[in-house]
């Protein structure tokens, strides 16, 4: 598979039988909008679990037929949370997706240790941009989710990004462990982290991808910088991932790359047994359409991937 665009992701997506979404609390204008930009454009159904009279005012307003998509009637949004994770868990559903509901309350029903979609890694947000000067898709993490993360939450972040950069067609994808300088400091812990998980990767503890840090951004994504400083590395100047070393960072490149350079976008939290969305009001319906298309994908390739990454372990 070839993709370098959002819309490659989509023409692949809509060469396939439509997925699922089954949304937490779907009484959301916003939310709604996009699962019916994604019928119409024949990638997704969807189950609205939420408060069925708010429901159908919003349908009403948006001029669509009430019974459009299966409803489930829950007022509460804890409730609605963990009916929509268990549609997912029971494989009536491919996808979950965050409605009108607090993220914490979602995360609690998916992280629920019983009935929940916990996976084997803990559960990171990946970004994956699509740049104007660029002919590929680069992908970030973790911008939204894991606040400070320690090495072993480092390596499972990795894990997460490198499994869906194998998703979009990257096989063996270069990833940067991203510091504010490209040599070890002591002084500064993320560039002791990142050397540890370069190491890490030599030994064979985090497979399917070539890792090399600390990197600086300009000499991760930058041949010429790279040069510059006489950075000799297979992922210096050529990465396709890019790990942060904590949120604040995480959070301040996303929207610099959304808003300063006009980048695409797409995020998923990734880690759990299925794809989950959670879009914000502040996402463009370009960036709501690519992250469920982006989930999708996901869900998809999700068995064979995994069994890929089986082997290859």
């Amino acid at each position: 598979m070839n993709v370098s665009s959002f819309k490659d992701i989509l023409r692949y997506v809509q060469q396939n039988k439509p997925k699922k979404i089954a949304i937490a609390a779907a009484q959301d204008t916003d939310v709604l909008e996009a699962v019916i930009k994604a019928k119409n454009l024949g990638i997704a159904e969807a189950i609205l679990v939420g408060d069925w009279k708010k429901i159908k005012e919003i349908l009403h307003l948006l001029e669509i037929k009430k019974d459009i998509f299966q409803v489930i009637d829950i007022k509460g949004t804890k409730e609605a949370a963990q009916k929509a994770v268990s549609l997912v868990r029971n494989m009536e559903a491919d996808i979950l997706m965050k409605g009108l509901i607090p993220t914490s309350e979602l995360l609690k029903a998916v992280l629920d240790k019983e009935n929940g979609l916990r996976g084997n890694n803990l559960l990171s947000h990946v970004a994956v941009f699509e740049f104007e000067q660029y002919n590929r898709l680069f992908i970030l993490s973790d911008a939204a989710m894991n606040i400070a993360p320690n090495l072993e939450e480092k390596r499972q972040i990795i894990e997460n990004a490198v499994f869906v950069a194998r998703a979009i067609g990257i096989e063996l994808p270069k990833v940067a462990v991203l510091s504010a300088v490209e040599l070890v400091n002591p002084a500064i812990n993320s560039t002791l982290d990142a050397a540890n998980l370069s190491k890490m990767a030599e030994r064979g503890q985090i497979k399917n991808a070539i890792i090399d840090g600390p990197l600086a951004l300009d000499n991760a994504v930058s041949e010429k910088a790279a040069a510059h400083k006489g950075i000799h590395s297979p992922v210096a100047g050529k990465a396709d991932v890019l790990i942060v070393p904590n949120i604040e960072a995480g959070n301040v490149l996303y929207k610099s790359f959304v808003y300063f350079a006009h980048a695409k976008s797409a995020g998923i939290l990734a880690g759990a047994k299925a794809p989950v969305v959670l879009t914000s009001r502040s996402d463009s319906a370009e960036t709501k359409i690519n992250s469920i298309s982006l989930s999708i994908l996901m869900s998809n390739l999700n068995g064979s991937v995994k069994q890929i990454m089986k082997n290859d372990n």
